[in-house]
């Protein structure tokens, strides 16, 4: 795998923001975007596959698997064992986000748990027993209200077109476990493993001719059964400010402030929490002179925020349940800070 400090190539960059609004689009269209030929496209494209720059994957979206709640757990550690109790907590099928942070927590992790809160005391007492765990705080998700997928257009001045906004009353997901048989499950974990396979190979795979295998997986997609992500170590666009931000705000203006935050491009990720009356924005963006002056600038004086308190991520191990294929080659080609 290559060293993803070193960057990418312009075109290389083109096609990873290219791809993120749908990591299973056909490098002929892609090329399009990017206005190289094809044969160029595809050759690129496929060696960002291999080194690990860029992993696809089409995963369940959460509705799919029924009723959950999710948490976002802020963990400190023994000193020295971050890494060890991150790479743990990657593991647990339960931990849908991980990465190793600086600031007040050495890892943040977002936790979903099947069935309602009451059964959550039970697998936090098997996360929180992990060797080097020296201290656990959990906050409930009350409601996501961005989600963006090509977080990367801002890189070359264009605004997001992808990813999902939505308001307090929202109606839930239109999925349900009802609407995936053990066949659809098949072909999804195809796709888990591999975002870019072919319909045919899938097919070939499990028996079925290739127009059953696209007609579930188009049947799936339009019913919000499947999300598909396409995973990049923001570094190697050159994006060198991946923070977490829990931003206080007056009850009264929460939904104003959220309304604010969604508007801009590099917010990848906001949700009300239960405590504290705050929002937990993820924020990807190019340098910390950037992030200072959004943190000093448009953030501080939206009316309703008190306050906020700030996480830099230095690795991401997984994300929309996916672990990330470069993470054991960041850790091994740079030290990393603790907080412990």
């Amino acid at each position: 795998m290559n060293n993803l400090q070193d960057g990418l190539s312009e075109l290389d960059k083109r096609i990873v923001v290219a791809l993120q609004p749908n990591g299973r689009a056909s490098w002929r269209t892609i090329a399009e975007k990017v206005g190289s030929s094809t044969a160029t496209v595809t050759r690129r494209g496929q060696q960002l596959l291999t080194d690990g720059v860029v992993k696809v994957a089409v995963v369940p979206a959460l509705a799919a698997g029924g009723a959950y709640s999710a948490f976002w757990a802020r963990i400190n550690c023994v000193p020295g064992e971050s890494m060890a109790v991150a790479e743990k907590l990657a593991a647990s099928p339960d931990v849908r986000f991980c990465a190793v942070v600086a600031g007040e927590y050495d890892i943040v992790a977002e936790i979903i748990l099947r069935g309602n809160a009451s059964t959550y005391p039970k697998l936090l007492q098997h996360l929180q027993s992990l060797p080097g765990v020296r201290r656990w705080r959990s906050d409930y998700t009350l409601h996501v209200y961005k989600v963006s997928f090509d977080w990367g257009r801002q890189l070359f001045g264009e605004e997001p077109t992808t990813g999902h906004l939505s308001s307090a009353f929202d109606e839930p997901e239109e999925c349900s476990p009802q609407h995936l048989d053990d066949v659809d499950r098949q072909i999804v974990a195809s796709l888990q493993a591999d975002g870019r396979e072919a319909f045919q190979r899938i097919a070939d795979n499990l028996g079925l001719n290739e127009s059953s295998v696209r007609r579930r997986y188009d049947r799936l997609r339009s019913n919000g059964c499947l999300d598909v992500l396409t995973l990049v170590q923001s570094a190697a666009l050159g994006m060198g400010a991946e923070t977490l931000v829990q931003i206080t705000v007056v009850p009264s203006h929460l939904e104003a402030v959220a309304a604010k935050l969604s508007a801009f491009p590099f917010v990848r990720y906001l949700a009300l929490m239960l405590d504290t009356n705050s929002l937990l924005c993820e924020l990807i963006m190019p340098n910390g002179r950037d992030l200072h002056g959004f943190l000093t600038g448009p953030l501080s004086h939206m009316e309703g925020v008190n306050g906020w308190s700030a996480s830099m991520e230095l690795v991401f191990l997984k994300r929309g349940f996916i672990e990330t294929p470069w993470w054991r080659v960041q850790v091994q080609s740079r030290p990393l800070l603790t907080a412990g």
